[in-house]
């Protein structure tokens, strides 16, 4: 059996088992802020879990509501390498989808020995302070937190990444073009940290606020019913594109009738234009949302191997000589 025949029956083995629970032997949980979030003062969030599947037998597919508390899920590899992923799943920036973008993806990682931290961030929508720069606050911080404590989690601080699912590849793409923003003051001395990824994976993203291309749901929950053009282009992530981008792998799907394929088209040909190493994978089918579960027995199937292929050609599956 080849390599890449086992990656995928472990993947599709995840899949067939339901989603990998937070409360397992390798797992822990970490709030992301030491107290409350910042800027909640008029913010009309309440949190809460919602179950979506439709009968006990199908696959566990939770969302988070009204994100409050910010937390990192860690799932800790039973033979670490010291390569670690901050996973932001999607949900259009109305909710954080739980288990199909984030829990089983990052089982799926801890296996091949990445330390996975998925992220529950908060929504732009829902009276925080920062507006459309909220999830980015959390990411910086998580980021920031988590080479903080780079020894506490058994990882190596310079193969810290980030990996993004729709419009988690927004705010994926975000901390990734604009890990250096001022977005809060400093509140300790993790703060200090910086919060560059030292690579970026970013799977069918969210990428571009103009239309026609532009996901009108993530669109209206980011930056409201009538944005300014200044403003669209604000938070189009190929009008970010920076010569010191980190390495950038971006996977998508050419039949993807949500978020068209044309948002990782765009990224990538910016990120190309300012020389940032950056690689491209478009299948002809796959759909949107796929994550492992509806990727099975389809072409985009392929996505974890090209992504642990990529990784390792980089050099950050191990440790550097």
């Amino acid at each position: 059996m080849t390599p890449v025949s086992k990656l995928l029956l472990a993947a599709f083995a995840i899949v067939a088992l339901g989603a990998a629970s937070p409360a397992g032997p390798h797992t822990a949980q970490v709030a992301i802020w030491p107290g409350a979030a910042p800027g909640g003062e008029r913010a009309t969030a309440r949190e809460e879990v919602v179950e979506r599947r439709k009968s006990p037998d199908a696959l566990q597919d939770r969302i988070i509501r009204g994100v409050v508390t910010p937390t990192l899920v860690v799932f800790r590899p039973a033979r670490p390498n010291g390569a670690a992923i901050l996973m932001a799943p999607g949900g259009g920036y109305a909710w954080v989808v739980m288990d199909k973008e984030g829990y089983e993806a990052a089982e799926l990682f801890a296996q091949h020995g990445v330390t996975v931290f998925v992220m529950s961030y908060r929504l732009p929508h829902e009276g925080w302070s920062a507006g459309p720069e909220v999830a980015l606050q959390d990411s910086q911080r998580a980021m920031r937190l988590i080479r903080a404590r780079a020894a506490d989690f058994g990882v190596d601080a310079r193969r810290l990444g980030v990996m993004g699912f729709s419009a988690g590849g927004h705010v994926a793409g975000e901390l990734t073009l604009a890990w250096d923003k001022a977005v809060y003051p400093p509140i300790d001395a993790a703060d200090a940290q910086s919060a560059r990824p030292d690579f970026s994976v970013l799977m069918y993203p969210v990428a571009t606020m103009k239309p026609p291309f532009a996901h009108a749901g993530s669109r209206r929950n980011l930056l409201g019913e009538a944005p300014t053009p200044e403003r669209t282009v604000a938070y189009s992530l190929e009008d970010q594109a920076r010569t010191d981008a980190p390495p950038t792998l971006i996977i998508h799907a050419a039949d993807d009738l949500s978020v068209p394929v044309e948002n990782a088209l765009a990224l990538f040909d910016a990120l190309r234009a300012k020389k940032v190493p950056a690689e491209l994978h478009v299948f002809e089918e796959g759909g949107h949302g796929f994550g492992l579960r509806f990727a099975v027995g389809k072409p985009v199937a392929a996505w974890p191997t090209i992504t642990l292929n990529w990784l390792e050609r980089k050099g950050l599956m191990s440790a550097p000589r």
